[in-house]
């Protein structure tokens, strides 16, 4: 195993959900001999996310493949830039640049585009209408599952939503890109533009938003590429 090797993977999830949705992913790479851990972001702001996701990263062993999915996508872009960190990995996820937030790259979608469901903010915080979860994030997991994330939604607050990357990992570190091409929350044309911008190795799978719930063995295989591939350096 060269120098360069990541054996470890850190997983980061978005805004409405918590760390319960990488169980799928997890067992795989466990699996397949990683050391996993799954980052429990509060989603209050950005900068304590950064700091949970960072603690996270100096307690794993070894050199680390970061992975982000949506809102996480922010994070590790911001978080990325620690020496540990080998590559990044992004999930249907916002590849922010420099002065970007989530708030700045949703400001305007494209014609014909899904608006998320997502409600007036409450007390600084915001959440997607229940009735309308399943179909605009979890269209293809199981619908007791989809009810259940919609039911046990995490407030995603608006300075969360606001935070700006300052000098995003994917311009420093190798990264990949995991296009969902049936996603509802962010458009795949924007993912694919980000990703593009990124240079970050793309791949496509069908999927929602929860591609990462709904098909785990696809996003393992990207994590475990990029773990490969920066072994090889």
């Amino acid at each position: 195993m060269s120098k360069n090797a990541a054996n470890s993977v850190v997983l980061v999830h978005g805004g409405f959900v918590d760390g319960s949705g990488w169980e799928g992913v997890y067992h795989q790479l466990k699996k397949d001999g990683y050391d996993v851990t799954i980052v429990q972001n509060p989603t209050t702001s950005l900068a304590d996310d950064v700091a949970v996701t960072r603690r996270a990263i100096a307690a794993a062993p070894g050199n680390v493949i970061l992975v982000g999915h949506s809102y996480g996508g922010v994070v590790v872009s911001e978080a990325g830039t620690d020496p540990k960190v080998a590559g990044v990995v992004y999930i249907a996820a916002f590849a922010a640049d420099a002065g970007e937030s989530v708030s700045t790259l949703i400001a305007n979608p494209p014609p014909g585009a899904s608006v998320p469901p997502i409600l007036p903010p409450v007390d600084g915080f915001l959440m997607l209408d229940k009735a309308k979860f399943a179909a605009s994030f979890a269209a293809d997991v199981r619908p007791s599952l989809a009810s259940f994330m919609a039911d046990s939604q995490v407030p995603w607050g608006v300075a969360a939503l606001e935070g700006k990357v300052t000098k995003p990992a994917w311009r420093l570190k190798p990264s990949w890109y995991l296009v969902a091409t049936d996603d509802h929350m962010i458009p795949p044309p924007a993912q694919r533009q980000m990703a593009s911008r990124a240079g970050a190795t793309t791949v496509e799978v069908p999927g929602s938003h929860a591609v990462y719930v709904s098909d785990p063995a696809a996003v393992a295989k990207l994590i475990e590429q990029a773990a490969a591939s920066v072994g090889k350096n």
